[in-house]
């Protein structure tokens, strides 16, 4: 074999490998609603190998979709928005009711149990570049997780 066609064969060889993820996803799931209810939240294990940040989602299901974190203040309960979240490198982070949460808004419907919703991450790996997850996460019913205090939360 020449060496040109030995170059050729191993750059094909390379292109047809598979693109190895630099972050996954695990056990996501979104909280039911209930008619007329406009917000909920997304929850699920992130992990990036190489470390970056989760800097944004969105869903076909929601005109506004947010990172939020719920953290005590003195004696009280607050969420807010957050412009980032970090992802260590090969360390899963939990996006949990209680903590960190992708904020669902302006329900374009109520969300039903056994549902699948479309969310699509975008993480910011350290070099830069950007990487976008599509995730199918199941809807459970209403009180089917912990609270972490979202009840009655009002956006």
């Amino acid at each position: 074999m020449t060496l040109s066609r030995l170059i050729a064969t191993a750059a094909c060889a390379l292109i047809a490998l598979p693109t190895l993820a630099q972050t996954t996803v695990k056990e996501p799931w979104v909280r039911g609603t209930v008619a007329q209810q406009k917000a909920t939240g997304a929850f699920m294990q992130i992990t990036s190998t190489t470390g970056g940040k989760l800097v944004s989602a969105s869903s076909p299901a929601a005109g506004v979709v947010e990172i939020h974190e719920m953290a005590m203040e003195g004696n009280t309960m607050k969420m807010r928005a957050v412009p980032a979240v970090d992802l260590p490198a090969g360390k899963a982070v939990d996006l949990k009711p209680g903590g960190y949460h992708v904020m669902l808004m302006d329900l374009k419907a109520p969300l039903k149990a056994g549902e699948m919703l479309d969310l699509t991450l975008v993480v910011e790996g350290k070099d830069g570049k950007k990487e976008t997850i599509a995730v199918k996460a199941p809807v459970k019913a209403l009180g089917a997780a912990m609270d972490g205090g979202m009840a009655g939360h009002k956006h």
